[in-house]
């Protein structure tokens, strides 16, 4: 069977791409800042644009900045809009749909509801064995939605608690272990299938 390629975009922490290696899918992940997960071999370091220009992937699921966009900022957004921040977020959101068979495009709750659609979910830390609140929609193409796998108690806002440091950008974008297993164990197996299908 042809093994899958996922790309997983926007991610430096390869929390994404590690629990899809774990499925046997040959997934990387890809950003502009260096890995920190600690696998160099399975990152590439560079603009995603030009890397799925050149190179076909089964499945992207890509995780935007959502600096511009979360409605979390929006006091922000009228000088975000006037000096174009926010349409250049808005436009390189909009890249990933449609990029490959299968899409995951996840954002906090943000202006895409809006200016796209709603995401098809939202999901929560708390659903994934985590006892946070960090409310996180998917848009989904091709891919169905996540079951929750480990309902826990504790509903922690720890992500917006964080104090200012060199990485609290970083810690708050990075996917949490629950969610990346259950997105491997629940989309490894369709995404390896519909490439088998593709291949023949």
């Amino acid at each position: 069977m042809k093994r899958a390629k996922v790309l997983v975009a926007c991610e430096e922490s390869q929390s994404v791409a590690l629990a899809f290696r774990r499925m046997g899918v040959e997934a990387f992940s890809c950003d502009i800042l260096p890995c920190s997960g600690g696998y160099p071999d399975w990152h590439i370091q560079g603009d995603v644009r030009e890397v799925l220009s050149e190179n076909h992937y089964d499945a992207v699921l890509a995780f935007p900045p959502c600096t511009h966009l979360a409605v979390s900022g929006a006091r922000w957004f009228a000088e975000k809009r006037s000096d174009g921040r926010q349409q250049a977020a808005i436009e390189f959101f909009m890249g990933f749909v449609g990029c490959a068979n299968l899409v995951c495009i996840e954002n906090p709750v943000s202006i895409m509801s809006s200016e796209w659609r709603k995401p098809d979910q939202y999901i929560q830390p708390w659903q994934f064995g985590h006892g946070e609140t960090k409310k996180t929609g998917l848009w989904l193409e091709g891919l169905p939605k996540l079951e929750p796998t480990n309902i826990v108690e504790g509903r922690e806002p720890r992500v917006w608690r964080m104090p200012p440091s060199v990485d609290r950008a970083k810690l708050r974008s990075r996917t949490y272990d629950g969610i990346a297993a259950a997105m491997a164990e629940q989309w490894a197996p369709l995404i390896t299938a519909s490439a088998a299908r593709v291949a023949k």
